[in-house]
């Protein structure tokens, strides 16, 4: 049910994968992205790509063009093309930034990249053809803070962007030199670059900042996650609805749909949870991903407690390991299996260097009332 692998001890700050899911590309918290080749049931890395300065805070996969862009604190973004002599190639993209950015993601179509950051904008970057280099236009009001993460539409237009101003916004990122007007959708008729379509607080008092966002597979629905412990979803075919739904959890970091209305998050709780909504629109816990138990029973360890304190008088707190298969914070949650509407498996990375390949079709089958729907 659970695939586990370990890459060292240097936390994952994020990952993701080729389209065929052979290899992989990673960062060990630091200014590096190593590419690793799955070979049988072990990896070999293939090729560092070492071209930004400082640490490395996001990385996408086009599966399409096999291109990888990657995003750092020094300001920068780079478009990475493989040669024939299968080594990486990195192009500068031209975010014009004055803060690190901050998070990046591919459209559906491949043909734009857009780059969150700690200026208080999102950076919209295509190829200009005529000088070979990647450009930039700006997405700047109402952006009152940092961008933490940002996820496109299907219809390769619309952006949703989270904020540390527990905010979550939904823009158009239309370019009229590269692409035709698109069709309306249902959050929204303007499709001009930079119009904010729609708005949600993370909460309705207080609330935290958005941690990360996703669009649904049919792009009807936002969910994202807070620094309060909650996961929200916005519904724009019930006239921009939100669910709100107060964990009990640590706070969550990376969320994606699995589902048509189904959703797995995971964070400093260590364990990915599965999330649905029913028809009447409500958000519930539908169940936890890791099934995983302590090697020893209950009934066993308080003996060993006990026999302890008869010895010595004192009882052992030596054990500091997890009920997880994650021993630390879980920061990034990718598809690894199907699309967005139906997927099969996800991966997760997390802080104690750990990757971990969820199979959702045989956890749905041994947990009774589970259902990814």
């Amino acid at each position: 049910m659970a695939e586990r692998h370990s890459f060292g001890v240097n936390p994952i700050t994020c990952h993701a994968w080729n389209r065929d899911r052979t290899q992989i590309a990673m960062s060990p918290n630091n200014h590096e992205v190593h590419i690793y080749q799955r070979v049988n049931n072990d990896w070999k890395c293939v090729d560092i790509l070492n071209q930004h300065d400082l640490r490395v805070t996001g990385i996408d996969w086009a599966p399409k063009t096999n291109r990888i862009v990657t995003c750092a604190a020094d300001r920068n973004a780079y478009v990475w093309t493989q040669g024939d002599d299968g080594k990486w190639k990195p192009t500068l993209v031209l975010l014009r930034i004055n803060r690190a950015a901050t998070c990046v993601k591919w459209s559906p179509l491949e043909n734009k990249i857009a780059v969150g950051s700690g200026a208080r904008l999102i950076s919209v970057c295509y190829f200009e053809s005529e000088n070979d280099w990647w450009v930039s236009k700006h997405i700047k009001k109402p952006i009152r803070s940092t961008i933490t993460s940002i996820d496109w539409h299907p219809n390769n237009v619309l952006l949703v962007a989270g904020s540390a101003d527990f905010k979550v916004k939904i823009f158009s990122a239309f370019i009229k030199d590269i692409e035709e007007m698109p069709q309306p959708s249902p959050w929204g008729m303007k499709m001009a670059l930079g119009v904010m379509l729609a708005e949600f607080p993370n909460s309705t008092n207080g609330g935290g900042w958005v941690h990360s966002v996703a669009f649904s597979g049919d792009g009807n629905r936002v969910c994202w996650v807070g620094h309060d412990s909650s996961v929200c979803i916005a519904d724009a075919s019930r006239q921009l609805a939100v669910t709100r739904l107060r964990t009990e959890f640590l706070p969550f970091l990376s969320c994606v749909w699995v589902g048509s209305n189904s959703f797995v998050a995971a964070g400093h709780t260590c364990c990915p949870m599965l999330y649905s909504v029913n028809d009447a629109g409500q958000l519930y816990l539908n169940s936890k991903l890791d099934m995983s138990q302590k090697k020893e029973a209950g009934g066993l360890s308080a003996m060993r407690k006990f026999q302890s304190l008869d010895r010595q008088a004192r009882i052992e707190i030596s054990d500091t390991t997890l009920e997880t298969i994650h021993q630390n914070a879980i920061t990034c949650v990718s598809l690894f299996g199907g699309v967005k509407g139906a997927a099969s498996k996800v991966s997760t990375s997390g802080l104690d260097g750990q990757l971990v390949i969820w199979d959702l079709k045989s956890l749905e089958d041994s947990i009774q009332g589970m259902k990814i729907i």
